[in-house]
């Protein structure tokens, strides 16, 4: 297979060799996976400076997040889509600029309304970013080659994850809040150049061949999408769930039965329903949800179980959750390769497998045992979730029609930020239920303990489950 890239090559000018131009445009695609990771964690450590300079409250300042998170949720399906429709090349260099441009808005705000709002244009941007990168990493690597690919791009991520809070924290410390967004700008300038002069051209359909964008379905999903984010993220001060959470999870609820009634009529819908007929994109988005639902547990419940049980001084927890992102960024390019060799059936199993191990070890490991007894299993849990995204990814770009790989590489970035969200909320109630405490920040170490164990107990049920529809998934290869 002769990679595309040549094509863009020679518009441009100058004709590299193929290698070298797949090369690069792999790096452009590398580098918008890693900005949209990076913003997130490095965006986070900058909230107390940013409330202490505009003399906010908490609660205010927590929109700097949820903007980011609420616009990339909301839209990421519907950027696939039109990534679709417009050509994938152009409306990705598109978000590229719309997110840079947004990260010097934000770094030059001059109040807290007007970083939220930057921060909300930096979420559309990331939404356009993860939504496209995996459905062009089709159009630039041989088919034999994107279980290796979708694993650099899982490295990526996990690089970024794992940057933010340290970068973040010595740039605040040397520079100043602003300068964390400001860092983005040359970079984001790079690959938004490397994009445009490596990635392959779009192809060109006549007009009366593209599909026309669907609006009311955009709309709806995107309303649905926000209304189901802002139920789980959005709180009264004392943490419990109220009248308004309620009428945002009804609302959600209504949007996408709605949703679901409107897109059958629709000329040219948002996506096709009757894609979830294919069992095989069915599961692989399900498993998605439930895995960064487990894989969010870590960062929910670890801080609390290092700090207050294991007393460890905040370095030494900021050091230990590093782990998980650094073993996922050792892991993702090798368990790659092992997908392109093995075939991504069998490795989603292995995965899950690890997975299942990692959690019910820390849900039975004794404290006497310190932070190497969390540790350890966190290393085969997060192994086995860097092996699980690069196979459960490859297993379903590699079969998509051309003109459904954006749409569908959205829904499985909308699948991971879906996961994410809700455990964050599900995971934490849980947590806080099993401690016993009525403030678990203050709670004494058993109950933390007590707490630990009990939610990675249901996370080893939620991932039993995984393994059940993973089994259910390929059954039929299984059979052979």
């Amino acid at each position: 297979m002769k990679p595309i890239t040549a094509q863009s090559s020679q518009a441009a000018g100058e004709v590299p060799t193929q290698n070298t131009s797949t090369r690069w445009a792999l790096i452009s695609l590398m580098l918008s996976m890693l900005m949209p990771s990076l913003d997130t964690s490095i965006a986070n450590i900058s909230v107390p400076t940013v409330a202490s300079t505009f003399h906010a409250t908490f609660q205010t300042t927590q929109w700097i997040i949820l903007a980011y998170l609420l616009a990339l949720t909301s839209l990421i399906v519907s950027c696939g889509r039109l990534g679709d429709i417009v050509g994938r090349r152009r409306l990705l260099i598109c978000g590229l600029i719309l997110f840079t441009v947004a990260s010097l808005l934000c770094g030059l705000a001059p109040g807290l309304s007007l970083l939220i709002a930057a921060r909300a244009l930096q979420g559309v941007g990331a939404a356009v970013m993860m939504a496209l990168t995996t459905a062009l990493i089709s159009e630039t690597v041989p088919k034999e080659k994107i279980g290796s690919a979708i694993g650099l791009l899982g490295t990526m991520s996990a690089v970024g994850t794992a940057l933010g809070p340290s970068l973040g924290g010595i740039i605040i410390a040397c520079l100043g809040w602003r300068e964390i967004f400001l860092v983005q700008v040359p970079l984001g300038m790079l690959t938004a150049w490397l994009a445009f002069r490596y990635l392959p051209n779009d192809r060109h359909r006549d007009i009366a061949q593209k599909p026309r964008f669907d609006n009311i379905g955009t709309l709806l999903l995107s309303a649905t999408l926000a209304s189901y984010a802002l139920a789980l993220t959005l709180k009264p001060t004392d943490g419990k769930f109220d009248a308004i959470n309620l009428m945002l999870f009804a609302g959600s609820i209504a949007g996408m039965i709605l949703f679901i009634v409107v897109e059958p009529k629709v000329a040219s819908p948002l996506f096709r329903l009757s894609l979830f007929s294919d069992r095989q994109l069915s599961a692989s988005l399900i498993l998605s949800v439930l895995i960064t639902t487990v894989m969010m547990t870590t960062l929910v419940v670890g801080p609390f179980y290092l700090s207050r049980a294991l007393g460890l001084s905040p370095a030494l927890v900021g050091i230990a959750l590093s782990v998980g992102p650094i073993v996922s960024a050792l892991i993702g390019a090798p368990a790659g390769r092992i997908v392109d060799r093995f075939g991504p059936q069998r490795i989603v199993l292995i995965g899950l497998s690890a997975m299942l191990i990692g959690t019910t070890l820390i849900a039975v490991i004794p404290t006497s045992l310190g932070v190497v007894g969390y540790i350890a299993p966190l290393v085969v849990l997060t192994a086995g979730y860097a092996t699980f995204q690069a196979a459960n990814n490859t297993a379903v770009m590699r079969n998509i029609l051309p003109h459904q790989k954006g749409v569908v590489s959205g829904m499985l970035s909308l699948a991971r930020n879906l996961g994410l969200i809700t455990g964050v909320s599900a995971m934490g109630a849980i947590f806080a239920t099993a401690s016993g405490a009525l403030d678990i920040a203050t709670a004494d170490p058993q109950a933390v303990t007590t707490g630990m164990h009990y939610t990675f107990v249901a996370t080893a049920l939620l991932i039993g489950f995984a393994l059940a529809i993973g089994y259910w998934k390929y059954s039929i290869l299984l059979n052979k």
